[in-house]
């Protein structure tokens, strides 16, 4: 399977934010608007707070948080299922 082209808007420097993953051409980490969607924050409320980002930006996040649940796995707790 080839990587979402949209992945472009990610990149990766050692000299930028400790070599952590950020939306191009920012200091903004994958990880920060993941975090904010995950606790609730709106796409159209993170576009708000940062102006700098678009759409294809947080489209982007979603491709590479997908890429990366396919080569890492989260520890979850095991389900029985009844």
């Amino acid at each position: 399977m080839n990587m979402n082209p949209i992945i472009k808007h990610i990149s990766v420097n050692p000299n930028v934010c400790f070599g952590k993953p950020c939306i191009h051409g920012t200091r903004i980490w994958v990880s920060l608007i993941l975090d904010f969607l995950a606790n609730g924050t709106t796409i159209q409320e993170i576009l708000e707070e940062y102006p700098q980002l678009s759409m294809e930006d947080i489209y982007a996040v979603f491709a590479y948080g997908a890429e990366m649940s396919r080569q890492r796995y989260v520890e979850l707790p095991f389900e029985v299922v009844a």
